[in-house]
């Protein structure tokens, strides 16, 4: 029966939009409990109604609503949030899969959460407050029809109609505000969403459109 492939702690996509299972209690007719990531609403639904998704690094969504963006990239602190996704709980512990706790206290093997578990740090992923680059949104199984003021937060790279003559186009000049030692360099090439320049770099468009990173000059070919 497809119930047993349902469990606490799975994220599943219901009617579209990312939820997390709280409970299976295959006695009732609509027997997965789910709560909506984005608002923490919680929807009584049975197993027919969902869509497993395995989060993965630097995925990005609303929870609570707020943004985060799943990263491996530094231990977390005091006050993070953490999304357990291998969970090995000791004797003293309850947690599951993928529960969402805040960060208490910091040790070497681990953290302690607010809930008084004892999570070591190769068990969770850090939940880095708001859309990383190159991070990609899961709040929704398909994007299509989704009214825009949903889309906000999300940012310009799921927009599909993008305003070409502000995208980064061949022999554009750009020079870099951000670094050290500001310089000048040209579009070269082009490749789906990556712009690469001279000197070796390689960069998003959306990266790229950042006025307080890169400033564009002028085209060499309009010259």
């Amino acid at each position: 029966m497809k119930l047993f492939q349902v469990r606490k702690g799975h994220f599943v996509y219901y009617n579209n939009e990312l939820h997390r299972v709280y409970g299976v209690k295959p006695m009732y007719k609509k027997s997965v409990h789910l709560i909506r990531l984005r608002d923490l609403t919680q929807v009584l639904t049975n197993a027919t109604g969902v869509e497993r998704y395995k989060p993965k690094e630097l995925d990005s969504f609303i929870y609570n609503n707020k943004a985060y963006t799943l990263s491996k990239d530094r231990k977390a602190e005091e006050g993070d949030h953490i999304l357990i996704h291998h969970p090995m709980p000791d004797s003293l512990d309850t947690y599951s899969l993928n529960e969402i706790e805040v960060v208490e206290t910091v040790e070497k093997q681990g953290v302690t959460t607010t809930n008084s578990h004892g999570v070591k740090h190769n068990e969770y992923l850090l939940m880095v407050p708001g859309r990383v680059n190159g991070s990609s949104p899961i709040d929704y199984q398909n994007f299509e029809g989704i009214p825009a003021e949903n889309l906000d937060d999300i940012g310009p790279h799921h927009f599909t109609n993008p305003n070409s003559e502000q995208l980064p186009t061949l022999g554009d000049i750009y020079i870099q505000k951000d670094s050290n030692e500001s310089f000048e360099t040209m579009v070269i090439a082009i490749k789906g969403q990556t712009v690469y320049l001279g000197g070796g770099l390689e960069v998003s468009q959306e990266e790229l459109m950042k006025t307080d990173k890169w400033e564009f000059l002028y085209n060499l070919l309009d010259k």
